[in-house]
């Protein structure tokens, strides 16, 4: 629906941000680490955004980058995180920290962030470990890299087999085409080495 809004920024507060942009003013919840990444007040900035939508409420959540966003919608998926939490996860640590702390297991540096219990950081740890890298790893097929973590492969597996199979494509190959042998060989590459 939403990938992002782009406008002015018109305030920032400790959770949330406001954003002016084709005459409307929208105010979004933003994790604290990202409201320092934004732009100052009065400047134009860009806001990647996800809509939360039941029956008696509708909020809108938003991030300094893609990565963020995507670090959000994974931490959606640990039982017992819903987006309130989520968000304070994220305001509490950042993201090569949060990173490093699930990809070393280090329960108490996660344990260290506000709001976040023993139980919930080892739901965290099981659940999230090798889902999160850096966007560095995923460039420049984020959305392949994305695609094969749906799947089940580890993110930074995904990015290596991808770009294993991109040294190998025949010359004159580009667009669309590309991308579809690309995914291909990567699935032959993680599937040959599980």
């Amino acid at each position: 629906m939403f990938n992002s809004i782009r406008g002015t920024i018109t305030e920032k507060f400790a959770d949330s941000v406001y954003i002016f942009s084709g005459g409307i003013e929208w105010d979004i919840a933003v994790p604290a680490t990202d409201i320092s990444l934004l732009p100052d007040v009065g400047e134009e900035g860009r806001i990647f955004t996800w809509l939360y939508h039941r029956e008696d409420q509708m909020k809108l959540y938003g991030f300094c980058a893609q990565e963020r966003r995507s670090t959000f919608l994974e931490l959606l998926k640990v039982e017992g995180i819903g987006p309130k939490g989520a968000l304070k996860i994220m305001g509490g640590i950042g993201q090569e920290e949060l990173e490093r702390a699930l990809e070393t297991e280090d329960l108490a540096r996660l344990e260290a962030v506000p709001g976040l219990g023993k139980k919930t950081a080892q739901k965290m740890i099981l659940a999230l470990k090798g889902r999160l890298t850096m966007a560095k790893a995923a460039a420049p097929y984020g959305d392949l890299v994305e695609a094969l973590a749906d799947m089940g492969y580890d993110k930074r597996a995904a990015a290596d087999a991808l770009a294993r199979a991109e040294g190998e494509l025949p010359p004159g190959v580009s667009g669309a085409e590309k991308e579809k042998l690309l995914f291909k060989q990567a699935i032959v590459y993680l599937s040959s080495s599980s």
